[in-house]
């Protein structure tokens, strides 16, 4: 499955840096679709990613990198 979001997160940053509105709305319906399929089996910051809709940090996630940035969650500042 991760290999799915993978290649939803791409066509969806592919569509950004084109401006295709179609391949963005379809790409983030995707990927709302294979969140509720792996919600329960998905690592669970992955999830929190993909629920928020914070898809750049979802793509460093997958790329194994170490130092995602702390954001802002339900409202509390995020810690530094």
């Amino acid at each position: 499955m991760e290999i799915q979001i993978k290649d939803a997160l791409a066509n969806l940053m592919a569509g950004i840096k084109t401006g295709d509105g179609k391949a963005i709305a379809d790409q983030m319906a995707r990927l709302d679709e294979l969140l509720e399929q792996g919600r329960t089996t998905l690592h669970p910051q992955l999830v929190h990613f993909l629920q928020n809709r914070s898809y750049a940090k979802a793509v460093m996630f997958l790329g194994g990198e170490q130092d995602i940035p702390v954001g802002v969650c339900g409202g509390r500042p995020g810690k530094v």
